[in-house]
């Protein structure tokens, strides 16, 4: 606040309305914007809330009326006659009510403010932290990561995926998302060719155009989709690093959409996941590259690692241990803001429980590395494979993942569409969604219970990160002589995997991976299990390199 004075607002519905719930809620959000805020209550007297604004030195009073149009209008204009010399005194006023009240408001030319129910809370967050002068002008969307968390808190940004197999249909997808102003985020699904044959035409195969996304083939395209977001809430727009060529078409996304942050694999998107054509140890080699250059530059960045073998079954300490081999490269190669992303509902079977357990370990694993130059900023997300094939309970599920996510105060939630068990998403499938966790994330932030304050998942956080640093401890014993730092060296983690120190039951018959461990989920965590389907520690399935 100005010269560190806490702003005062005084709030109440005027004449004889009793509508308070509007009221209620701005007064919730000025307080989230560092407000002083005094409720005056329901059907207040106009010389009431001018005598309350003058009490309590009020840099705003905020008056509301839900009721006739026109006996609303002639209060409002009464109102501001006599609180005229209140704006001489420097006190803006703030109006709320339905749209046909707002419209009368609108025309007395004399409210800073009006907010007729369609604002978003963007919108009057920024008229509260001054950033727009008026509840219904445009205002400043901050266009890097990092400035708009800090701008949007304590809401964290959303993030969806989106990429239809046409040009043309993704265009008009982004527009109509854009215009909404429900999402932060884009991240644009690009199809496999644009993933790994961007610089290679003569490699792409017209058969699979489309094929995971939008076939993006040249540098103008990605200017044409950076170029229509340019509108609503000016999302922010980033893309996968691709399979092949990293370091090239890391220049590209800088140089046409911006990329908002990358997302690097450490130890996946090569031959072992068929989805790239490096072998594994160069592979780590090349993310290490691009993970470095990104650092140089100074962008966020997030390793999405851990999900890749949460996906394929690994227990929860492997999940956990790769997350904090994420954080540790990224910070060896010299990122500053490193985005932690959390796939909670993976596998599928987990309970929301031993995904908080699990993902509280893995905060508290990273956090370690946590210093003046390395900061982590939490990223949460619902299961990629989790959705059912019901629509209702697709988005029951939608909203029951976002408000177990909201336990962990992320800054950034990555929605996963309710339609992801039948279909890629469509515009109006990502503007469903992002309502709901908007909702869901209301909700929470006015006053959820601590759900990490459960024993049983304090007890299992605290086992699982002794557990990983078992399992770290067995990375660390297969570094060769004259390895400089086992946990960042391509040889010793390619070898960590090939001797099934981090493996899951999917790499099965992988020629890089022995896929031999086995697990189940016990009481809602995934355990590795002996060949009696029993709960195996790390101590004993590791022994022989410990």
């Amino acid at each position: 606040m100005e010269n560190n004075k806490q702003k005062t607002v005084v709030a109440g519905a005027l004449g004889e309305c009793v509508h308070v719930a509007g009221v209620v809620n701005f007064l919730r959000l000025a307080e989230q914007a560092g407000w002083r805020t005094v409720f005056l209550g329901p059907a207040v007297s106009i010389g009431d809330a001018i005598q309350a604004a003058d009490r309590e030195k009020a840099d705003l009073l905020a008056v509301s009326y839900r009721l006739t149009p026109e006996t609303g209008e002639r209060l409002l204009a009464q109102f501001a006659e006599s609180a005229d010399h209140l704006r001489e005194k420097g006190i803006q006023m703030a109006f709320g009510g339905t749209p046909p009240v707002a419209e009368r408001a609108e025309k007395l030319g004399f409210f800073d403010a009006i907010f007729d129910g369609t604002q978003t809370y963007e919108d009057i967050l920024a008229f509260l932290k001054g950033e727009s002068a008026h509840g219904k002008q445009e205002i400043h969307y901050p266009q890097t990561t990092i400035e708009r968390i800090e701008w949007k808190a304590p809401y964290p940004l959303l993030r969806h995926h989106f990429g239809l197999p046409s040009m043309t249909a993704t265009l008009a997808g982004i527009e109509k998302i854009a215009q909404s102003k429900v999402l932060d985020v884009i991240s644009l699904g690009i199809d496999q060719d644009a993933q790994e044959n961007f610089f290679h035409p003569e490699k792409q195969d017209v058969r699979r155009t489309g094929a995971g996304g939008v076939p993006v083939r040249s540098a103008q395209d990605y200017r044409d989709l950076f170029e229509i977001s340019r509108r609503g809430n000016y999302p922010l727009m980033r893309t996968y690093s691709g399979t092949d060529d990293f370091l090239e078409l890391a220049h590209i996304y800088i140089d046409t959409i911006q990329i908002a942050w990358p997302a690097i694999p450490l130890l996946w998107f090569n031959q072992m996941d068929g989805r790239g054509p490096w072998g594994l140890e160069d592979s780590i080699r090349e993310h290490q590259k691009v993970m470095a250059f990104y650092g140089e530059k100074g962008y966020p960045l997030e390793v999405n690692e851990p999900h890749h073998w949460g996906m394929r079954d690994a227990p929860d300490v492997i999940f956990v241990v790769s997350a904090y081999l994420s954080a540790y490269n990224a910070r060896a190669f010299g990122v500053e803001d490193y985005i932690a992303q959390m796939m909670f509902n993976s596998p599928p079977g987990t309970s929301d429980a031993m995904d908080l357990a699990k993902m509280s370990a893995v905060l508290a694993l990273c956090g370690e590395l946590e210093n003046e130059k390395f900061k982590i900023w939490r990223q949460t997300r619902t299961g990629l494979l989790s959705y059912p094939l019901e629509p209702n309970a697709a988005r029951a599920h939608l909203a029951a993942s976002v408000y177990t996510q909201m336990a962990l105060r992320p800054h950034i939630v990555h929605v996963v569409g309710h339609t992801e068990a039948h279909h890629a998403a469509t515009a109006d499938d990502i503007i469903d969604a992002c309502l709901m966790a908007r909702r869901v994330i209301e909700n929470a932030l006015q006053g959820q219970a601590d759900m990490l304050a459960d024993a049983k998942i304090q007890e299992r956080k605290t086992e699982l990160i002794e557990e990983a640093r078992i399992t770290l401890t067995a990375i660390r014993n297969c570094a060769e002589s004259g390895s400089h730092d086992a946990f960042t060296d391509p040889v010793c983690l390619a070898k960590a995997v090939k001797l099934g120190i981090l493996d899951a039951p999917h790499l099965k018959n992988n020629p890089f991976a022995p896929g031999t461990i086995q697990t189940r989920i016990i009481t809602g965590a995934c355990e590795a299990v002996d060949e009696k389907g029993e709960k195996t520690i790390e101590a004993d399935r590791l022994k022989q390199y410990l």
